[in-house]
């Protein structure tokens, strides 16, 4: 760190002060008298300061887990300008005069918690706690800001935000975990017009309290507590900067003729790279790999920095950021002209399309130039192209003389070069030019609209076509429209950029719209968007053009003029003040016997998570000499690998030649086999380690293995096996123990021949899911004495990662030392996934005797990640006239990838899932190929969500052909106790009180209102032409098993209590319901100070350590927190029994004894204070089943394919729950994460198998804009469980499975529109037999609903005509 905090001297020349770079972080000062001008923000943050709060995420500004708040002094207004960026992207040479805050700045655990902290934690909103600073930064953004505009003065504690910006705050950063609900909680609780009683469960009211009182409850809100600008940087010089790093250089011009002389000098230096710089968030889309030797900041020349109103036209310079310009495009003017009205109206819908263009952190650095650049050198699909096209803007360029040329003719230039710059941009002021075709010239009116179709409602996401129209239109007989003028302009959709429709403008212009003429703009339309061959649902983004141009002229044809207010055919009118999240119940059942046990107490660590202090494997200070390691990856998926070619200068590169004598070429096992640390001379799939960079930096390391060459020969190998298909031709399969193979039910025969109906060989197809934990894989290898090896690993199962590592080695597992203290988020990725990176970095560190260490970043962790399960699914299946089902049989081909993983268990999971109903007779053949793709692995609940899924699609399919409801087929279906005992077996499905599943289905039906609402949906969709809601309500039953797990506890000299236990932090709440565990069962010494609240003040859960805590195994499958709790219950259990003795004789003496006392005279008699366990789980009560139901109500909108989530009500069985806010908590998250595996997340892989769904550009979770708009969720609980612990049922895993309600609600909507489509055709009867794909993405759900509905809707209006 420099950190000098030096005046400068009155000696100090002008040109000195100008070779520094002086910022202030946190309030406190940084003087750089040279650094590398690519030094992102992020990077200086996390390697030379220690404010480690900031997370790398994504590198491409998608996430926003590195969100900073940037300050800045305008000496000429005299304010202060307060906006978040994106550190990831901004460049640390940027920020000269700025101040920097991150989560850091706003409190601490030693000085206080900002009550931004003290909320996410009191909300119970964080879990992994990994995206959690940058959601304070967000939203603390969003207050400091509030307080500058002119809204009236808040409740005191309150902030002056409205609901709607508090969630929008956050909309721009991504969680795993929560499932959002919570967080948006947090965001809503500063709010100025919050309805106190909307907000959710939280530890600081009960219900019963007034609002007031609520309010007073709450953490204090003080807007003046934080200073965001230090004075001491209002007095640094401000002059422009010129700093020098080796061979480059920076440069801050002021004016057009530094910059001209820049660029000349440039021109001059042949072979010189050189960078225009101004937001810089260009490479968050495309990357750069190689230096530029000369980086010119724009930002500070007026006249690209500038904006400038005329009466005709707004005047942008092309470093004005994109936030700037919605801004001052909102402004209205004075004028009183109504014209002017409908200009104004121009510039706003501009300006709220605008913001849904990324996020609010990149909108803030991003320019409008830029934006323009990338679309004309590169293509990129912006919307801000085909907005200024639409409404006819120009550009000026300069290239020796300045021109000026329409932004179409711009666009259409061959790519810019270094030399050619943007200077402005001219949107034109519009007015209706009342030269119409009819005679009534005065009723002429602007129409204007702009539409986006993408995955996010809110942007941060890509649109598969963007589109905006302009036209002048004035009245004609009958309540008809003459076209005096249109622009239609669209973008996105595969093309190189945005385009004029200009055929069908000219076919409409001066004509009376009519239904005919509409039908047959269409169909010039067609011809006018066609994407550019291999781009992605080509068909489905030419549709996209047809629908939104009948979504603009449509309203037309009718003779109500209401539709210059809104002409939108599908959604509701845009209202900026309207909430994402509705208010949610949440009823959480708890219970008092077994306190502090079963109270939702606050997750233990979420405070410091949220003020940044919880210290992530990454955030752990790298050692003396410490190096970093990136790797080398196949892209070949069957091929010789040659040699490999690093072409930057690195400090090595191992592969498998390194492994040292005596040990092994492994870098993970499980019980089914081991998996090669590096492929050796054969690369057998994609995403296969080949080599591993060791660079000074992790940059370095990235940029060489990035850049690297990999030779690769095919001379005589076979063709690579990528499909399932081609594996069973080849018999490429891995075995399953028989010992795990389920067991067949009934008789399949008997029950086909009992059937009326049979579907025979009905296929379904299921795609992978990435995990997406927001804290990619990471490690570090510390070289220790007498030849071992202490590595800190963000895992799931270190103790295999120790057995790998010892393995790999050659060296005796005491050897090896793995410590884990918390993961950013798991899901099953961080436990065979991560044992190869921690190997890598002990196999580096131990080749040159030096630390080294890992993050991988966000594209390679993509790619080697493997994920969920693919698989192809045959079933065949009979059933009766009433829905019964009498016979099952399954062909499932699981695709595995190349290792065996986890793979052979998958039978046995789905198996759980699946039988959740009574099939009769149930048969199956499963085959794990094996194929050359990436292995595949456990993620969060694997197997039993495809299962689930396969489960529902059979019951659709049989209620499809006897056309009956699918509930009522569903409820036909269900078990009674004696099938479930058949199919599960006696030990799994417990006593007859413990089959809650009748009892759960009956309670939702009812909380939920579910029959008035299908009454309701039915009414909606007889008036809706274009949208179409549906509605579902789905059981589930998931069958969990108990592990062993060990546990210990200690008590140490002062009283306090230090527990260590198998299982891993993961941010599921283990260490918090482990602590409870220890205080319920410690508090039975019964002395004073020592009740359950005062013990839990007490304790504290360690990091595990291979070394002191031995076979901790797997934190997996939902059950290692229960079952950690029963280790340190039997740890406790000892230790009461070694003090209550002694407690007794002391009683004896002194009347009553203290908990310190106690613990005292124990240490002076030598009691053993310290009890270890190991809890085996019996045979006979170590499964046990789960049980919960959803109903999920969805709208489709049948022009674009969205589904919106209107609602989903859950209600779950924990048993007991250890602790029901954070059972909530994994609840909503579980769910949140299925419904992007059922709707949103493609993990799409190229024909190489290579994935190319790699970045946070192809690849969307879900996000606050995606989420149900109101997630109510009931805790039930059901009673004593006498054979679990404490009559506790699991939470992590179950619940993701509810998330099918959402897909089967998207289906009862879909099929609603294909019988209206079939209405249109003049067919009779319903049209309910289709297969809905997983996910169930906007073009897959576009095309069920008709690609080609707008045409067949016009061609039945002219036929009943």
């Amino acid at each position: 760190m420099e950190d000098t905090q030096l005046q400068l001297t009155s000696t100090e020349t002008k040109e000195q002060q100008n070779q520094r770079l002086v910022f202030a972080v946190n309030g406190e000062r940084f003087e750089l008298s040279s650094v590398d001008p690519s030094t992102t923000l992020l990077q200086f943050l996390r390697s030379r300061t220690r404010f480690k709060s900031v997370k790398l995420g994504c590198g491409e500004g998608g996430c926003g887990a590195c969100n900073v708040l940037l300050s800045k002094f305008d000496s000429n207004l005299k304010q202060v300008e307060d906006y978040t960026v994106s550190s990831c992207l901004t460049l640390v040479c940027s920020i000269n005069g700025c101040s920097i805050t991150t989560t850091e700045g706003l409190g601490n655990s030693k000085d206080g918690f900002h009550s931004i902290h003290q909320r996410f934690a009191g909300f119970h909103a964080s879990q992994c706690g990994f995206c959690t600073p940058g959601m304070c930064v967000s939203l603390f953004s969003a207050l400091v800001n509030s307080e500058k505009n002119d809204h009236p003065q808040p409740p005191l504690g309150s902030s002056k935000l409205t609901s709607s910006e508090a969630e929008k705050s956050i909309s721009g950063n991504l969680c795993r975990c929560t499932g959002y609900r919570s967080i948006a909680d947090v965001c809503k609780s500063f709010a100025c017009d919050v309805d106190m009683e909307d907000l959710g469960f939280n530890s600081f009211w009960k219900k019963e309290k007034t609002p007031d009182s609520k309010l007073l409850k709450l953490p204090f809100y003080d807007p003046k507590k934080i200073c965001t600008y230090p004075e001491f940087l209002k007095n640094e010089s401000k002059s422009p900067m010129h700093l020098k790093y080796q061979k480059r250089s920076w440069y801050t011009p002021v004016s057009m003729k530094e910059l001209h002389n820049l660029l000349e000098s440039t021109s001059a230096e042949k072979g010189k790279m050189v960078k225009l710089v101004a937001g810089n968030t260009g490479i968050g889309y495309y990357k750069e790999v190689d230096p530029y030797d000369k980086y010119i900041d724009l930002r500070f020349i007026p006249e690209l920095s500038t904006i400038k109103r005329a009466d005709s036209q707004i005047k942008v310079g092309a470093t004005v950021s994109i936030s700037k310009l919605i801004f001052a495009l909102k402004e209205e003017r004075d004028d009183d002209d109504d014209d002017d009205d409908e200009g104004d109206m121009v510039f706003q819908k501009i300006a709220s399309h605008l913001e849904k263009i990324a996020s609010e952190s990149v909108r803030n650095s991003a320019t409008i130039g830029g934006n323009l650049v990338m679309a004309q050198r590169h293509g990129f699909p912006s919307d801000i192209a085909t907005l200024l096209v639409a409404v006819k803007s120009e550009v000026t360029i300069m290239n020796g003389i300045k021109k000026v040329l329409t932004l179409e003719e711009f666009l259409a230039q061959p790519a810019l070069d270094s030399t050619t710059l943007l200077m402005s941009v001219h949107i034109p002021f519009m007015k209706p030019n009342k030269n119409g075709y009819n005679s009534d010239k005065s009723d002429t009116k602007l129409l204007f609209e702009t539409y986006r179709a993408s995955p996010r409602p809110l942007g941060n996401s890509l649109a598969y076509l963007n589109a905006a129209f302009l036209a002048e239109v004035s009245p004609y007989k009958s309540g008809n429209h003459v076209i005096n003028n249109i622009q239609l302009a669209f973008g996105a959709f595969g093309n190189k950029h945005a385009i004029r429709a200009n055929t069908v403008e000219n076919y409409l212009l001066g004509k009376t719209l009519s239904v005919g003429l509409l039908s047959e703009s269409l169909k010039l339309l067609k011809a006018n968007i066609q994407p550019e061959d291999d781009t992605s649902h080509s068909a489905y983004r030419s549709s996209l053009a047809s629908s939104f141009l009948f979504e603009f002229l449509f309203p037309l044809l009718d003779s109500d003029a209401s539709y210059i207010k809104s002409s939108s055919l599908t959604s509701d009118h845009y209202d900026e003040k309207r909430t994402l999240l509705s208010s949610s119940k949440q009823v959480l059942e708890s219970s008092h016997e077994h306190y502090p046990v079963g109270e939702p107490i606050i997750k233990t660590g979420a405070s410091i998570q949220a003020s940044g202090e919880a210290v992530f494997v990454d955030d752990i200070p790298s050692p003396l000499n410490c190096l970093h390691g990136a790797f080398i990856y196949s892209t070949n998926p069957l091929a010789w690998v040659k040699g490999v070619e690093v072409k930057k200068d690195v400090h090595g590169v191992v592969s498998f030649q390194d492994i040292p004598k005596g040990g092994e070429n492994i870098g993970a096992k499980t019980l089914f086999g081991p998996e090669p640390l590096f492929a050796n001379e054969l690369t057998e799939c994609t995403g296969q380690r080949i080599a591993f960079v060791v660079a000074d930096s992790q940059k370095n390391a990235d940029i060489a293995a990035e850049t690297a060459m990999v030779d690769y020969d095919t001379q005589d190998l076979e063709p690579p096996i990528l499909t399932v298909e081609h594996a069973v031709e080849n018999s490429s399969f891995f075995e399953v123990p028989s010992f795990i193979y389920p067991s067949q039910v009934g008789d399949f025969i008997k029950g086909m021949a009992e059937a009326d109906h049979k579907i025979h060989s009905a296929e379904i197809k299921l795609g992978s899911q990435y995990y997406f934990y927001m804290e990619t894989q990471t490690a570090l290898a510390v070289p220790d004495e007498d030849n071992c090896m202490v590595v800190y690993s963000s895992i799931q199962v270190p103790e295999f990662a120790q057995s790998v590592i010892a393995q790999c080695l050659g060296i005796p597992e005491h050897n090896v030392r793995v410590i884990t203290r918390r993961v950013g988020g798991g899901f099953g990725g961080k436990a065979i996934k991560a044992m190869p990176v921690a190997t890598a970095c002990a196999l580096a560190a131990y080749k040159l005797n030096r630390p080294v260490r890992t993050y991988v970043n966000r594209k390679t962790d993509m790619i080697m990640a493997g994920g969920r399960h693919p698989m192809k699914i045959n079933y065949t299946v009979g059933f009766k006239s009433s829905g019964k089902i009498t016979a099952l049989h399954l062909d499932i081909l699981i695709n595995a990838g190349i290792s065996p993983d986890i793979s052979p268990v998958m039978p046995w999971n789905m198996l759980g899932a699946l039988k959740k109903y009574n099939w009769g007779a149930l048969s199956f053949d499963f085959k794990i190929c094996k194929t050359n793709h990436s292995s595949k692995s456990a993620m969060r609940a694997p197997g039993e969500v495809q299962a689930s899924f396969i489960a529902e699609a059979v019951i659709e399919h049989v209620a499809s052909v006897v056309s009956m409801d699918v509930g009522c087929v569903r409820e036909k279906n269900f078990h009674t106790f004696d099938s479930l005992k058949m199919f599960y077996g006696v030990d799994s499905v417990g006593e007859f009180v413990e089959y809650t599943l009748p009892t759960i289905w009956d309670t939702l039906m009812k909380s939920s209102n579910f029959n008035d609402r299908v009454e309701t949906i039915k009414k909606f969709n007889k008036c809706n032409t274009w949208r179409k809601k549906g509605i579902s309500r789905v059981p589930i039953l998931h069958e969990v098993s108990l592990r062993a797990t060990p546990g210990k506890v200690s008590i140490l000299r002062d009283g306090s209590i230090v527990v260590e236990v198998g299982g891993i932090e993961l941010g599921q709440g283990l260490w918090t319901k482990v602590k409870q565990m220890t205080a319920y069962c410690l508090k039975a010494i019964q002395c004073e100070g020592a009740d359950g609240n005062q013990l839990l003040e007490k304790i504290r859960v360690i990091q595990a350590d291979t070394l002191s805590m031995i076979q901790g195994g797997f934190t997996a499958g939902s059950t290692t927190s229960e079952a950690s709790c029963e280790a340190v219950r039997l740890c406790c259990n000892v230790l009461v029994e070694r003090l209550v003795g002694l407690k007794e004789i002391l009683e004896a003496q002194m009347g009553f004894v203290k908990w310190d006392s106690l613990i005292l005279h124990a240490n002076m008699q030598s009691v053993n204070l310290s009890a270890s366990s190991f809890f085996v789980p019996e045979f006979n009560s170590m499964r046990y089943i789960n049980y919960g139901a959803a109903v999920s109500e969805v709208e489709v909108n049948l022009l674009t394919g969205e589904t919106k989530i209107l609602q989903a009500d859950i209600v779950y069985d924990c048993g007991q729950s250890l602790n029901p806010a954070v059972d909530l908590g994994q609840v909503e998250g579980a769910f949140v994460q299925g419904i992007g595996f059922f709707m949103l997340e493609e993990y799409s892989i190229n024909s190489n198998g290579l994935v190319i769904a790699d970045s946070t550009w192809t690849y969307k979770i879900p996000t606050i804009d995606t989420i149900p708009k109101q997630l109510n969720v009931h805790i039930l609980n059901s009673g004593h469980h006498k054979k679990r612990v404490l009559s506790s049922k699991a939470s992590g895993e179950p619940p993701l499975l509810l998330a099918v309600s959402v897909h089967c609600a998207t289906r009862a909507a879909i099929k609603e529109a294909r019988n209206q489509v079939r209405s249109w055709k003049g067919l009779e009867g319903s049209d309910s037999i289709f297969q809905l794909d997983v996910p169930a993405t906007m073009p897959v759900v576009k095309t069920l609903c008709g690609l080609d509905n707008v045409d067949l809707y016009l061609q039945s209006l002219m036929s009943s005509s």
